[in-house]
């Protein structure tokens, strides 16, 4: 999703608590995979591949110049013969230790198998967030989560865009202060699209 149709979205959303809450957690996703120079791993369920999170998180470490911002996509199922991105299968969540981020995305409960491997992690040491429909068991294994519920006023799609894009346009400014450009499009994506001011 473009810096236009991201800005556009937050004006929506402006006056709800998920602009916010979506810059809160990426500055913890952000805060959690910079200082260790990457290692970010993305996970969902078995019926749940967050693929558009991965591309998303993808574009914006090069955008960003954050590349640790870039997750390895693990996959509950991998086919023969797939490329090497697409064929990390979750044995690699055992290789997970401190200095790793784990990031699930559970629209739906993980099954036993899942939420053991995550929590093996979390007890050798990796930081574990979660974007979840408010499962206790995933919350409990979570050191910061953003939960989705049914009667939220956005789907997990969408918070999954506002996370993404806060995550690449709240890092640290760059050398002599000059802003990036994708800091500077989206200020002005905001400042277009902001309502005229009133002249009484």
């Amino acid at each position: 999703m473009d810096a236009v149709r991201v800005a556009l979205l937050r004006e929506v959303l402006a006056g709800t608590e998920w602009p916010r809450a979506a810059r809160r957690f990426a500055g913890s996703l952000r805060s959690s995979v910079v200082p260790h120079g990457g290692g970010l791993l993305l996970v969902g369920t078995e019926g749940y591949e967050p693929w558009h999170l991965a591309a998303h998180l993808v574009d914006e470490a090069a955008w960003s110049g954050q590349p640790e911002l870039a997750p390895t996509l693990v996959r509950h199922h991998v086919r023969p013969g797939e490329p090497a991105h697409l064929a990390v299968g979750l044995g690699r969540l055992e290789s997970a230790r401190r200095g790793a981020t784990l990031l699930m995305v559970a629209p739906e409960r993980p099954d036993a198998g899942l939420l053991e491997r995550v929590h093996d992690a979390r007890r050798a040491g990796a930081t574990v967030l979660s974007l979840d429909d408010g499962d206790p068991e995933v919350h409990g294994l979570a050191h910061e989560a953003l939960t989705v519920g049914a009667d939220a006023e956005v789907d997990l799609d969408t918070v999954q865009h506002l996370v993404s894009a806060a995550a690449g346009e709240n890092s640290l400014p760059g050398p002599r202060g000059r802003s990036r450009f994708r800091d500077r499009l989206s200020r002005l994506a905001d400042h277009l699209t902001a309502p005229p001011p009133t002249r009484w």
